[in-house]
C-alpha cells in the first residue's frame, strides 16, 4: 500500500501591493506542500475570495484600500470562526496586535520576516499553533497589564494629531473644554508622556492610533 499525499495547504494572500503579493507568492509555491490559492488587492476582495475558496490560511495585510486587514478578519471569522489567519504588516504595536488577535488573527508577523519565517508561520496557522515576530512578543509582554485608551480619548488623541487646540477639540466633539483637558490628563497617564506631542508618539508606535 502506498503512503497517503497529504494535501497542500491553501493559501490565499490579500496585499494592495504588487511587489509584495509576487514576494509572498513566490515565497509559498517554491515550498512543498504549499499553493496560493488567490490573491486579493484589498479587505473586500480577500472577504470574498475567502469565502468561494475557503483557503486554509489568509496572509492578511492591515492598511488595504476602501476595506482595511481588521474589518476583512472580522468578516472571514463570521464566515468560518477560528479560520487561519496571519496578519503580515509593516505596523508593530501591543495594542494594534492585541486588536488583531481579539478580532480573530491567530499569527501576527512584521514584513521584515524571512522567507522561512513566514512559511513557518503558514504552517503552523494551518495546525492550528499561533507564531509572532519576536518584536511583537516582546511589545506584548512590556506592557502587558498597562491600560488601554478608552473610545473617547482615542477621539480627542486623533484629533491632537490633527493638530486641533483643547479648544477645537471641545466643539469637534460637543464637549467642554475641561473635559477635554481631563481626557488629556488621564491619556498622558496612561501612556506615560510627558505632553501632547509625546502621547501622540506613543499612540502611534503602539498602535491605538494610525501613523
Amino acid at each position: 500500500m502506498g503512503t497517503e499525499q497529504k494535501k497542500p495547504i491553501r493559501v490565499l494572500i490579500a496585499d494592495d501591493h504588487p511587489m509584495m503579493r509576487d514576494g509572498l507568492r513566490a515565497a509559498i509555491q517554491l515550498e512543498e506542500g504549499m499553493e496560493v490559492v488567490g490573491e486579493a488587492v484589498d479587505g473586500a476582495q480577500a472577504i470574498t475570495l475567502f469565502e468561494s475558496l475557503q483557503p486554509d490560511v489568509t496572509l492578511m495585510d492591515l492598511q488595504m484600500p476602501h476595506v482595511d486587514g481588521l474589518q476583512a478578519i472580522t468578516a472571514i471569522q463570521k464566515l468560518s470562526p477560528g479560520a487561519g489567519i496571519v496578519v503580515f504588516t509593516i505596523y508593530p504595536g501591543d495594542a494594534r496586535v492585541t486588536q488583531a488577535l481579539t478580532l480573530g488573527a491567530t499569527s501576527y508577523l512584521l514584513k521584515s520576516a524571512s522567507r522561512e519565517e513566514i512559511v513557518e508561520a503558514v504552517r503552523a496557522t494551518a495546525e492550528g499553533r499561533q507564531v509572532m515576530a519576536a518584536e511583537i512578543s516582546h511589545d506584548l509582554s512590556a506592557h502587558r497589564g498597562t491600560a488601554g485608551l478608552t473610545v473617547r480619548e482615542l477621539s480627542v488623541l486623533r484629533l491632537v494629531k490633527s493638530g486641533l487646540s483643547n479648544r477645537a477639540i471641545a466643539d469637534s466633539l460637543f464637549v467642554t473644554e475641561d473635559t477635554v483637558k481631563s481626557h488629556m490628563k488621564n491619556i498622558l497617564f496612561k501612556l506615560g508622556a510627558s505632553d501632547r506631542t509625546h502621547a501622540v508618539i506613543i499612540a502611534v508606535r503602539r498602535g491605538f492610533i494610525d501613523p
